[in-house]
């Protein structure tokens, strides 16, 4: 005997009558840039600087897409909200003097805060890791407390940007630990934020971010597996960077594994 099948519904279908439920679609993808120097300086091996008029014409292409440059911390919250949506997290690491000179001007021009990534054990010195290149100034204890004043985050970039990968237990403890209670200390507030130098980590450095109290930390890449918030993915911009360029990089975003991506 043989079955009337015909009038059944498919296992993969629904039954007549039966609503379907459209999957949901994935939230638009916020993402993190990062930033180092902003000057005129036309001696730049390592890529690391934006001129001043360069980023204001970066800054005014998120404006006209609807985009709102904020500090990480305001990113994370408000991906907890889920109302991350035209939100784009702006870091600038290494803490140079041109972050309050320059680039926090341009950024309260167009209503914009940032996150700058310090180190506290170099205040007021120069970018001594770096074996070439200008030597540039760093903030010194006024401009954090400036910078702070102007509504921007003021997070942890260790002590003396070392790479905490190769550092011994010691060192990687203290560059992560007293940077942090150092930067409170100065700026009477608690500091949320920690960015991993030269962009390296591992599962020891993350470990490190997490006891010291930190609630994340940004790297370039993802990191290691289960890493989540600490290990925050990020995309350079730079002096190359066009509009057609940045559009490319913010559609790319996810596909490319630097997207903050919803919880």
């Amino acid at each position: 005997m043989v079955a009337d099948i015909s009038a059944a519904p498919r296992a993969d279908e629904p039954a007549p009558g039966t609503a379907v439920k459209a999957r949901p679609k994935p939230r638009p993808a916020a993402w993190v840039a990062m930033y180092h120097s902003v000057s005129d300086c036309p001696d730049d091996p390592y890529n690391v600087t934006v001129t001043p008029a360069r980023l204001a014409r970066q800054l005014a292409w998120m404006s006209r897409r609807g985009l709102r440059g904020v500090s990480v911390r305001e990113l994370l919250a408000a991906r907890a909200r889920g109302a991350e949506r035209g939100l784009v997290g702006l870091t600038f690491d290494d803490g140079y003097a041109d972050f309050v000179t320059t680039a926090v001007p341009l950024l309260r021009r167009q209503g914009f805060t940032a996150t700058v990534f310090v180190l506290s054990g170099l205040l007021g010195g120069a970018n001594s890791w770096e074996p070439s290149g200008p030597r540039k100034p760093l903030l010194d204890v006024d401009g954090i407390r400036g910078a702070a004043a102007a509504g921007m985050e003021i997070a942890s970039h260790g002590l003396t940007h070392v790479d905490l990968t190769r550092a011994s237990d010691d060192v990687l403890r203290t560059e992560v630990t007293d940077s942090r209670h150092r930067l409170a200390a100065l700026t009477g507030g608690d500091v949320d934020g920690f960015c991993y130098p030269y962009g390296f980590l591992d599962e020891r450095a993350t470990a490190a971010v997490r006891r010291a109290g930190y609630r994340y930390a940004c790297a370039i890449a993802p990191g290691p597996a289960g890493s989540g918030d600490f290990a925050l993915p990020r995309i350079h911009l730079g002096q190359a960077d066009t509009p057609l360029r940045l559009e490319l990089k913010r559609r790319l975003a996810r596909a490319y594994g630097r997207a903050l991506e919803a919880v």
